[in-house]
């Protein structure tokens, strides 16, 4: 019998905060980038319980953050806290979590910095799998004073939809035989990879719940979506055979940067591209990888319409003259008509490299 649990921190980053600030404890707090009173022009990184009443979330613009904190406390309701993000804080935490969930499972698979997957099979049953992690909840609350949600089921896929049924501080136990009639009724948001856009196509289909996948006919969704429609419609049946797998792969290594104020400056532009360049290398100098297969830029207009671009080289690549010659030259069509044909302006821009070996 198959068993993986999904552990995902409740708040994570809010929730270091809160617990390593007890002034701010009970307190709405919202982890980004500076509100700078409204004018911010950057994103909310996390969003504690109590600011998502307000309507606060993640990736949210800090500016948009800002004005429903403002309009909380005009009704009186409590002043909300915003803080920057003190990654090797959150990171140091994560990695006590990892130790504390290391003592009762060997195979752990980090997929993010507050999320895991555990291989606990050898429970034997769910009931003394929901034991076992009832167990590694309490020693995180007792040791890093956090709390986390889980969700156990008969694979990968299923474990990560249950840890969101109950957050915060809950425990979903979805055995094999419930998975189909578990996702049956979830809306189509549920199931990872399905994004707004994805969304707005199965809407226009009539496609609202993972049940309403299940009824169609495999073909439909291979034509409207190609290779990950056929993989959303096996998905949809709680078919999911991915491995836990112990490494925590680094993906690819990036930086962006969001301007004070929306510009077609090709000078500031290329200089920034430079400069968040030479910090993306930096920080692949000191990862312990040696070489990279692919550069890419992203840049968010002033309508907040995004787009990525990336090169894949043919050869791994691991000096900075490279990743620079690329990097502008996947930017550069930015700054005219063959990528911004309305000539708008440039709200953020960023590097990324990938394929890390």
């Amino acid at each position: 019998m198959r068993i993986i649990a999904h552990l995902d921190m409740d708040a994570f980053f809010a929730a270091v905060e809160e617990r390593d600030n007890p002034r701010f404890k009970g307190l709405p707090i919202v982890v980004g980038s500076d509100p700078l009173g409204g004018k911010g022009r950057g994103v909310v990184s996390t969003a504690n319980y109590k600011a998502r009443v307000y309507g606060i979330r993640s990736a949210l613009p800090i500016s948009k953050a800002w004005e429903y904190a403002e309009q909380a406390r005009k009704e009186g309701k409590p002043k909300t806290v915003f803080l920057g993000v003190d990654m090797e804080r959150y990171a140091e935490s994560s990695s006590r979590v990892r130790a504390i969930v290391a003592r009762h499972t060997d195979t752990i698979e980090q997929a993010s910095i507050d999320e895991f997957y555990l291989e606990v099979s050898s429970a034997g049953s769910f009931t003394e799998a929901a034991r076992l992690c009832g167990l590694i909840k309490r020693e995180i609350m007792e040791e890093e004073r956090l709390t986390c949600s889980v969700g156990i089921g008969p694979n990968k896929l299923i474990a990560k939809i249950a840890s969101d049924f109950k957050k915060p501080d809950g425990m979903t136990v979805v055995e094999t035989e419930r998975a189909a009639s578990f996702l049956a009724p979830l809306p189509v948001r549920k199931m990872p990879g399905i994004g707004p856009k994805t969304e707005e196509v199965l809407r226009a289909e009539g496609v609202r719940t993972i049940g309403d996948i299940v009824s169609r006919e495999k073909g439909f969704f291979s034509g409207k979506l190609g290779k990950w429609g056929a993989d959303l419609y096996e998905k949809a049946f709680g078919r999911d055979d991915s491995p836990v797998t112990e490494e925590y792969e680094t993906k690819s290594i990036g930086e962006q940067e969001t301007f004070m104020r929306d510009t077609r400056d090709a000078g500031a532009l290329t200089g920034k591209i430079s400069a968040l360049c030479a910090t993306v290398h930096a920080r692949f100098s000191e990862s312990g990888f040696s070489s990279f297969r692919t550069v890419a830029v992203t840049v968010r207009f002033g309508d907040f319409e995004t787009k990525s671009r990336a090169h894949t080289l043919t050869a791994p690549a691991e000096d900075a003259h490279t990743l620079a010659f690329e990097a502008m030259k996947l930017f550069l069509p930015f700054l005219d008509s063959r990528e911004n044909p309305e000539r708008k302006t440039i709200r953020l821009v960023g590097v990324r490299i990938e394929k890390l070996q």
